[in-house]
């Protein structure tokens, strides 16, 4: 079946692109003879192929995932809408869709399929999981996805990205899919509250520290360390050509969705 996306190649497709001068090889029959007629020697019509895209999410639900703040939502509820959101659009074009959940494992790997059923299935196993301890197996459900998309495919990477050596899997990987990286965040990660003195817990190892809300010191500590974290994210990711997000707890992600995707392809049109 052929989809509703572009594709990157140019072939015997059947929507027309350009013309170019005709090269030894060519197939004679997409010569252009009005154009070839004006110039003095031969062109080809070349044209753009429609192909089927298969969209792909790896969705994290480790346990820092399932930290929230007075959003009202935590992260892991903000990305599984972010994920749901795009499966739809995905289900609504026609196009194969896939997911890979994980937290310090793989837990679940759905092959790209098509249709509500297969969507909804997708949506139910993720909405059971559950916060557990171990910490973030981002790298090894890169490396999965890598393993299961023969096909040139777009990627959508949710996640927190709060543990290190992802980038390093994409190096490999980036070149032969289209990857966009969706950062959850969360308004407690810039702006700490003065909520006196807590006991804070580390989801994935569970160490917990008294922390002193109210000193200035902490405070801006937690924010710098915060801020630094978002830059080294999108400098990787301008290293790596992936396209990016960043989305706050406490963001509509429909409307965030819409205006990243439209930026994207104008600007991609634009080149």
């Amino acid at each position: 079946m052929s989809g509703g996306f572009r594709s990157v190649f140019r072939g015997n497709g059947i929507e027309f692109e350009e013309v170019r001068h005709y090269e030894q090889g060519d197939d004679i029959r997409f010569i252009d003879r009005n154009v070839s007629a004006r110039f003095g020697r031969p062109y080809i019509k070349l044209y753009r192929e429609e192909r089927e895209l298969t969209v792909f999410v790896v969705l994290d639900c480790s346990a820092s995932m399932f930290a929230g703040s007075k959003s009202g939502v935590n992260r892991f509820e903000q990305a599984l809408l972010t994920a749901a959101l795009i499966g739809f659009s995905a289900e609504r074009a026609g196009q194969r869709f896939g997911a890979l959940v994980f937290d310090d494992g793989i837990r679940h790997i759905f092959k790209p399929g098509k249709g509500r059923a297969h969507l909804m299935a997708v949506i139910s196993c993720a909405l059971a999981s559950a916060p557990r301890a171990g910490g973030s197996a981002l790298s090894l459900a890169i490396r999965g996805a890598g393993s299961l998309l023969k096909r040139r495919s777009l990627i959508v990477l949710i996640s927190d990205f709060r543990c290190p050596g992802w980038d390093a899997e994409l190096t490999s990987l980036a070149g032969k899919h289209d990857f966009i990286a969706v950062k959850i965040s969360d308004p407690f990660d810039y702006e700490f509250p003065k909520l006196g003195l807590l006991t804070v817990e580390d989801p994935e190892t569970g160490k917990t520290i008294q922390t002193p809300t109210t000193f200035q010191s902490l405070r801006s500590s937690w924010q710098e360390w915060n801020e630094g974290h978002s830059a080294a994210w999108a400098s990787a990711c301008r290293r790596l050509g992936l396209s990016r997000l960043e989305l706050s707890t406490s963001d509509d992600a429909a409307t965030s969705l819409k205006a990243f995707f439209q930026g994207r392809f104008y600007s991609r049109r634009r080149f």
